[in-house]
């Protein structure tokens, strides 16, 4: 069970300072090019969410795709915590300094190629956004006591540039959230040291 608002930020430092990170693939094991994500966990009062995207149905790797923000690291990035707050200026107009930035998760490889690392962020309600039509074509937010539940999520055979394997899902809200996405947020399960485990479809039950 997570804590309170109040304590939610203090609680995610504490328990992503003392865990280790757990890495983790789609496909992919080996991935040369780098990315980042960040994780914006929006603090209402009534219970945290997080922020996500959908991915803009022209874009050539992932369209339509219910997404973190972020992207590719470029030369100019000192690390994935700024590649992470940039891409995320630049696909939804958040500014980096409205983000609280708590920890960086472990590693997680994607079909695409990319090898993404995942930042933790905490803002407070209340910030604009102006998201950019080329790259994103909806904002919306889901219930992070949910996403952390890895009991609710359901693991199922899919077939992806060709590839056929296996990925999770998790339907909430009437959104679809699998894929790499799925697959950050049940390791942030997992290094928040939280119970659970995802039902597996790909088997005779």
């Amino acid at each position: 069970m997570l804590p309170d608002v109040a304590q939610l930020p203090h609680w995610l430092s504490q328990q992503l300072a003392s865990s280790s990170r757990v890495s983790g693939y789609d496909y992919q094991h080996h991935s040369r090019r780098t990315a980042a994500v960040l994780i914006p966990i929006v603090l209402h009062p009534d219970g945290a969410t997080v922020l996500f995207t959908v991915r803009a149905d022209h874009l050539s790797q992932h369209a339509g795709q219910v997404s973190f923000p972020g992207g590719a690291t470029e030369s100019s990035d000192p690390d994935p915590v700024a590649t992470a707050l940039r891409e995320t200026a630049e696909e939804i107009g958040l500014p980096g300094d409205q983000v609280q930035v708590l920890a960086c998760l472990g590693e997680y490889h994607t079909i695409s190629g990319y090898c993404v690392t995942p930042v933790v962020g905490v803002l407070q309600p209340g910030f604009s956004i102006c998201p950019d039509p080329n790259e994103v074509a909806d904002v919306f937010e889901l219930p992070l006591a949910t996403l952390l539940n890895r009991a609710l999520y359901e693991k199922r055979w899919v077939t992806r540039q060709g590839v056929r394997g296996a990925t999770h899902f998790l339907e909430v809200n009437q959104r679809v959230v699998w894929g790499a996405t799925a697959g950050i947020l049940l390791n942030f399960a997992l290094e928040l040291m939280l119970e659970g485990i995802p039902k597996d479809m790909t088997i005779d039950l």
